[in-house]
């Protein structure tokens, strides 16, 4: 448990560096302009830019590796969570510069409980995508699970400033705030 601890204080820090970062590997200048939308959007035109977003992450610019992809979340969806990392991993072989590759599949590593393989994962989308709400929400999911709730909150206000109107973020936040005052909900 001391050595995930350490980990993860590498990982929040890593992830806090690059998360103010626009200058990264691959950069996209729809990414740009539907990041910069994102931040001052209302409610409802957030849900929206959120959906253009993914659309525009989940592009690998192969078909191939688009199918794989969708292969990897429709085993997700259906609870082959081996089978998901199966074709995630194929994905990440095939195209080791797909963001969203390594996204999903810290998603599948998560939910078999591996946090390490999805830190590793969530590491390699900060890298390229310092602005990746669902790779820092995850972050933030592995740190409170491990009890970091610190950091776990630092990781939030890190994605209120990038996504204000993330579903379930101000309550998410709001929770750890009291659990952190010591008053329990």
């Amino acid at each position: 448990m001391k050595g995930l601890r350490q980990f993860l204080k590498c990982a929040v820090t890593f992830g806090l560096i690059f998360a103010g970062t626009t200058a990264f590997a691959g950069s996209n200048a729809r990414l740009d302009e539907l990041f910069g939308q994102l931040s001052g959007a209302d409610p409802f035109d957030a849900g929206r830019i959120e959906s253009e977003i993914a659309l525009e992450m989940a592009r690998s610019g192969s078909d191939s590796m688009d199918l794989l992809l969708e292969r990897g979340r429709m085993a997700l969806e259906a609870g082959d969570i081996s089978g998901a990392i199966g074709h995630l991993t194929a994905l990440v072989d095939h195209a080791p510069e797909f963001t969203e590759a390594y996204n999903t599949r810290a998603t599948a590593y998560f939910m078999a409980g591996l946090y390490g393989p999805a830190l590793k994962d969530i590491g390699q989308v900060l890298t390229r995508e310092p602005r990746h709400f669902g790779a820092l929400s995850g972050l933030a999911l592995i740190l409170e699970d491990t009890g970091d709730a610190p950091r776990a909150l630092e990781v939030l206000l890190k994605i209120q400033e990038i996504h204000p109107n993330m579903e379930g973020l101000a309550d998410r936040i709001a929770r750890l705030q009291l659990a952190l005052e010591g008053t329990a909900l």
